[in-house]
């Protein structure tokens, strides 16, 4: 049994819209066309005066219409200031994220990798630990980090935490609806060799495929798993 197999109710924690789809759209796509149900909840939004109003709204439309093309069940906006997580008590944003995953009730989490060099990432990662705590009650069973291109990748490896993954999905047939979602983010497209590009995300799926022999894949961490 594949770990698709296992997946019923996932939820993908993204600290900012697109980091979903470049982490893990395949898997969305894949999961989705497996009759699974796929939530995603964008932690954070641009404010004023750092970001545009109008820049802003443009970005979450978009972020919407990607997941419209995936097929995500429900896109949740929780709204906190981007790029200024760190602002924010700890106890509110632990409290944000814990109402969606309570909400939401995944046995599947996918959150951004704790060494990411955004510290929105961090942070995120962090609230959804907090939120899936096994102490009662609902937790999800299994919790899975991807990797964000210009951010996993980017911090350094020797002071901070690598992204060694242990988890490979294929996303044979796939591929091309992860490109089409991001594209469809296209605020956020930059031009090879910018690592967010089309043509960069399409090299890492290929490369992540290739090292299990795979036509494409994507890569994560498997930070835990309850069976029982």
């Amino acid at each position: 049994m594949s770990i698709i197999d296992r997946i019923e109710t996932a939820l993908v924690l993204a600290p900012h819209p697109d980091d979903e789809i470049l982490g893990c759209g395949g898997v969305i796509a894949r999961l989705v066309d497996n009759s699974k149900a796929v939530d995603v909840a964008i932690v954070t939004r641009g404010m004023a005066p750092a970001y545009a109003v109008d820049q802003v709204e443009q970005l979450v439309a978009e972020a919407k219409a990607s997941h419209t093309f995936l097929g995500v069940r429900h896109s949740h906006f929780l709204d906190l200031p981007a790029a200024a997580l760190d602002q924010v008590p700890r106890a509110e944003l632990n409290a944000a994220v814990s109402k969606v995953v309570l909400e939401v009730k995944p046995d599947t989490i996918f959150v951004p990798f704790v060494g990411d060099i955004h510290i929105d990432h961090q942070l995120v990662f962090s609230a959804a630990m907090v939120a899936s705590r096994p102490t009662g009650g609902f937790r999800p069973c299994r919790i899975l980090a991807y990797e964000t291109v210009s951010e996993t990748n980017w911090d350094a490896p020797f002071l901070t935490p690598s992204f060694v993954p242990n988890i490979f999905i294929s996303i044979d047939g796939y591929l091309e609806t992860k490109i089409a979602a991001f594209e469809k983010v296209a605020s956020q497209v930059k031009q090879f060799p910018n690592e967010r590009s089309s043509r960069a995300l399409r090299a890492l799926a290929e490369f992540r495929g290739a090292t299990v022999h795979v036509s494409a894949a994507e890569a994560f961490v498997l930070v835990r798993e309850i069976n029982g």
